[in-house]
């Protein structure tokens, strides 16, 4: 089992996986032209723009937890819903690597359930977890409001 990295000179106690200290948070790929994004898009990107962190295109939910589990980006974050066999086998493999991996809003995810779709995931290297999940969680506040 792979151990979190260790604290970068970048953010203080936060990791970041770029060579330049810039956080990398892993993303759907832009829509093609005249295309529509996926709804949770918006969030990402404010995410991105609050931890000053690079926004790095990529295909599949599978795709993305395995570029964290790689150490390729920091986060993969979605809130444009999917299915939970989007991310079942993803989430497992990231979890096994020693990732933190939860709704967005912090609760666990659940799988195998009647309904099988699940609004929003988080994967990341535990030492962000919390600034992650505090982060996403003003953004729905300030959006609620």
């Amino acid at each position: 089992m792979r151990s979190p990295r260790a604290p970068s000179p970048c953010r203080g106690s936060t990791p970041c996986s770029r060579a330049t200290g810039t956080p990398a948070l892993a993303a759907t790929r832009a829509p093609a032209p005249g295309g529509l994004a996926h709804p949770g898009d918006t969030l990402v990107q404010r995410l991105a723009a609050e931890l000053d962190a690079e926004l790095v295109p990529m295909g599949s939910a599978g795709f993305k937890a395995a570029a964290v589990v790689r150490g390729e980006a920091d986060a993969y974050v979605h809130t444009g819903g999917q299915y939970e066999w989007d991310s079942a086998a993803p989430v497992a493999v990231a979890r096994a690597a020693g990732l933190f991996a939860s709704r967005v809003d912090g609760r666990p995810l659940e799988y195998n359930n009647a309904n099988p779709y699940l609004p929003d995931l988080v994967v990341c290297n535990p030492l962000i977890a919390d600034e992650l999940l505090g982060r996403v969680a003003s953004i729905l506040e300030e959006d609620a409001r």
